[in-house]
């Protein structure tokens, strides 16, 4: 049985298996090593991720997964007081749910790779722009999220993951190490181009290798039809255990 990666998180996750997504990538380069379980819901925040956490990461599974992102936060910091103020919530909640996340992981299986994923930075022109185009004159006049916000979240992201000795990828930092990359890395001002999709993948790969799960170093679930004889093609699977 292949082992699996579980990808857990808001929009920027569902999204993931779109053409170029961060996830898509991932099955690609995870082909016939292990299988990519994406877990993503649009609009969910850490508060409301908390009730999944028993259903994506069951303690009675005797397979849990060898390894999950966990990518939320762009979500809990939408700013009180304007349009997606219901999604807010306060940034000591939003760790202290971070660490709840992980503890339960850990729970579920102590040897399986957690790797935290902070919010992307905000293009608040972007999101201005979107709001525009969807509703014309009644759109917001500030934008809903700011870069500054989204960074306090991010470093409080960094801050859990040490705290509780899990990896990070600090997106929110990466990202803007790239001039003009409101408009490279964002298609919205908030979710990910092609190219932010693959600074996501990127990233993830980085700290799977580094981990020991490098794709190429990892067995395939069957033999390369190379290794087939096909005069005795049933030898090689015996020999593996497989029949």
């Amino acid at each position: 049985m292949r082992p699996e990666i579980v990808l857990f998180g808001d929009s920027i996750t569902e999204q993931s298996f779109r053409i170029g997504g961060w996830g898509a990538s991932l099955t690609d380069t995870y082909s016939r090593k292990a299988d990519i379980v994406v877990r993503g819901y649009g609009g969910y925040t850490t508060r409301w991720a908390l009730f999944l956490l028993h259903h994506i990461f069951p303690m009675c599974s005797t397979t849990p997964p060898i390894a999950a992102t966990v990518f939320l936060g762009a979500n809990d910091a939408a700013l009180p007081g304007r349009t997606s103020e219901h999604q807010h919530v306060p940034i000591e909640e939003y760790k202290e749910n971070l660490r709840k996340i992980v503890r339960h992981i850990k729970e579920c299986s102590p040897t399986m790779l957690i790797v935290l994923i902070t919010p992307p930075p905000i293009d608040e022109e972007g999101r201005l722009q979107y709001a525009k185009s969807l509703y014309g004159e009644k759109a917001m006049t500030l934008p809903e999220r700011t870069n500054e916000v989204a960074g306090n979240y991010a470093s409080a992201c960094v801050e859990v993951a040490k705290e509780l000795g899990v990896s990070a990828v600090n997106l929110w930092s990466k990202m803007q190490e790239t001039q003009g990359w409101q408009k490279t890395f964002l298609s919205d001002g908030l979710h990910l181009t092609p190219d932010g999709n693959k600074v996501v993948f990127e990233e993830v790969v980085k700290v799977f290798n580094g981990a020991g799960l490098s794709a190429l170093d990892m067995p395939s679930d069957f033999p390369h039809h190379s290794e087939i004889d096909h005069q005795n093609p049933a030898k090689v699977f015996q020999e593996r255990g497989l029949l």
